[in-house]
């Protein structure tokens, strides 16, 4: 899977820019400001129908504009397709592939796949559990699309139950029936995407180890574990034994809403003690665990976007991670860098072959 050419119009910094990718190893150079992590953005924005920063699509509109357009072709299995996103000025996103327009944007989600590691990904290490939940949601998202919906209603639902809660505790009144049928869906869908999770962690969280143990060069008695409160009780009896306490708080404390991936060095808590070069070497293969599984999945890698990636690692782990990316794997690969040099000497250092964009 490539993508061959992408134009940007009202989008970001860009007016209006036409880009052409002629290569599987694409450079991206220029000082701060120019636009090079925006134009990521646009191919991650073609490929899940969003900002990869979780920003409204308004405020990815040029300066004083309204609405944008993003166009790509990208080749998948040799057969070409026509990517178009649109932001209406009334606001009204539309996506269309090969002139269809989509009823459900869910429904594109994991025909394009897509990686992207960005400067302030470290938060996927150091930041609280939703996180690392939207991480793991968006590789099951990717390959599973009944996960994405039930995904969809779980929130969904939890938004109507936590509402119920808040009218409940204002009235003093409690519906019975109403409570009954919110926890019923709300089992459903939370029992789906818990067995998926408890399942794919399974096999997952031991590759996030094995390729930490390859970049770092030692394992640093890394362990990860997938953490949910359905492991030991379940979902119905969590919800009742957690009744008073909802109504209490106003909102559902309970549920796979709250679950984490564990991440713990020497039996403590990774974040706490770990140094800046494990946490990028902990980024890195969490992000490599996501491209070798979507790789596997679909029987080719995925698109993989690099923003800013020589500043947050050593020349030594610089260069294993991109003849990993770059040589030994045959996906297409997008990187940005501030200094020109820096990234041709990296380029002729593995000896394959690139194209270079100066912006």
């Amino acid at each position: 899977m490539q993508v061959k050419d992408i134009s940007l119009t009202q989008f970001r910094n860009y007016l209006f820019q036409n880009f052409e990718f002629t290569k599987r190893i694409i450079g991206i150079c220029g000082q701060n400001g120019t636009g090079k992590t925006n134009l990521l953005d646009a191919v991650y924005y073609i490929c899940f129908t969003k900002s990869y920063f979780s920003k409204p699509d308004a405020q990815s509109v040029y300066s004083e504009m309204r609405g944008f357009r993003l166009e790509a072709s990208i080749s998948k299995n040799n057969e070409y397709n026509n990517l178009v996103c649109i932001l209406r000025e009334n606001n009204r996103k539309e996506f269309i592939i090969n002139n269809e327009a989509y009823k459900k944007f869910s429904d594109h989600i994991g025909k394009f796949p897509c990686v992207m590691i960005a400067p302030d990904d470290v938060e996927l290490i150091t930041s609280g559990s939703e996180t690392r939940r939207t991480f793991l949601d968006t590789i099951l998202s990717q390959l599973y699309p009944a996960y994405l919906q039930q995904l969809i209603d779980y929130k969904k639902i939890l938004e109507q139950r936590n509402s119920f809660l808040k009218a409940a505790a204002e009235r003093t009144y409690i519906d019975d029936n109403l409570l009954d049928t919110l926890d019923d869906q709300l089992i459903k869908s939370g029992g789906y995407i818990f067995k998926l999770r408890k399942e794919f962690t399974a096999s997952f969280l031991p590759k996030v180890q094995k390729e930490y143990a390859h970049i770092a060069s030692n394992n640093d008695s890394v362990i990860l574990n997938y953490y949910s409160q359905l492991h030991s009780t379940g979902f119905k009896d969590l919800l009742r034994q957690n009744m008073q306490r909802d109504l209490y708080m106003q909102r559902t404390g309970c549920g796979i809403h709250k679950d984490d991936i564990e991440i713990q060095m020497n039996q403590t808590p990774f974040k706490t003690i770990a140094s800046q070069g494990q946490r990028k070497s902990l980024l890195f293969a969490l992000k490599l665990a996501e491209f070798n599984v979507l790789k596997e999945q679909n029987g080719f890698a995925p698109l993989l976007l690099l923003d800013d990636v020589f500043e947050k690692l050593d020349a030594q782990r610089m260069h294993s991670l991109l003849y990993k990316v770059c040589v030994e794997e045959n996906g297409q690969v997008f990187i940005t860098d501030t200094h020109k040099d820096r990234m041709q000497k990296a380029f002729e250092a593995l000896g394959t072959d690139y194209q270079l964009i100066e912006l």
